[in-house]
């Protein structure tokens, strides 16, 4: 099996609630207003600006390690979020993956579980991952729920990873392989 594999390509992938499409600049200044709770259960301590964001968002194109993609509500045709394949280990057909929906109104509506389910589909099937892997920090429990509900599995946790508000909050590693998404595509059977 070749191990040469990429993000280069940037599809847009539908589904029946969301349209993923490649970000564009404009993006950012929907990214530039997105909720506190999303920052939070990210991680992000950081404020980015409007100028930061469009200068990203307008250079994704550009990288074939990375594939950062628009969650786009069909319903609305709004911008409510991005998924992101990330730090492409070519060799060992591996990547990690990261989702963040950008105001709290879409959350628990199956936009993201839909987005994820697209764009894991499109790393495993078209592009040939082994291995997708996330973090997820342990007071994110919606994200927990959604991520074993497409498959993922718990491996380990860094202790006292995040400190927020003055408290140490532990990350959880999470993995998917191949083999179990060619048996449950994003579907698994909950254990008995």
């Amino acid at each position: 099996m070749s191990t040469e594999i990429s993000f280069a390509e940037k599809p847009t992938l539908a589904g029946e609630r969301v349209v993923l499409r490649p970000v564009c600049t404009a993006d950012a200044l929907v990214a530039v207003a997105a909720d506190p709770e999303t920052d939070r259960l990210t991680g992000t301590h950081e404020v980015f600006g409007l100028e930061t964001l469009e200068r990203w968002y307008g250079s994704r194109a550009e990288h074939a390690d990375r594939l950062d993609l628009a969650i786009v509500e069909r319903a609305t045709g709004t911008c409510v979020g991005e998924v992101v394949l990330s730090e492409l280990d070519a060799r060992n057909r591996s990547c990690s993956f990261r989702i963040s929906l950008f105001d709290r109104r879409s959350f628990g509506r199956g936009l993201g579980t839909e987005a994820s389910r697209l764009v894991l589909a499109h790393a495993f099937e078209a592009v040939g991952v082994h291995r997708v892997e996330l973090e997820v920090f342990a007071f994110n429990l919606r994200a927990h729920h959604v991520y074993e509900k497409l498959g993922f599995v718990r491996e380990g946790t860094r202790r006292d990873a995040l400190c927020w508000d003055g408290a140490w909050i532990d990350a959880h590693t999470m993995a998917v392989l191949a083999p179990e998404w060619t048996a449950h595509r994003g579907h698994p059977q909950p254990a008995s």
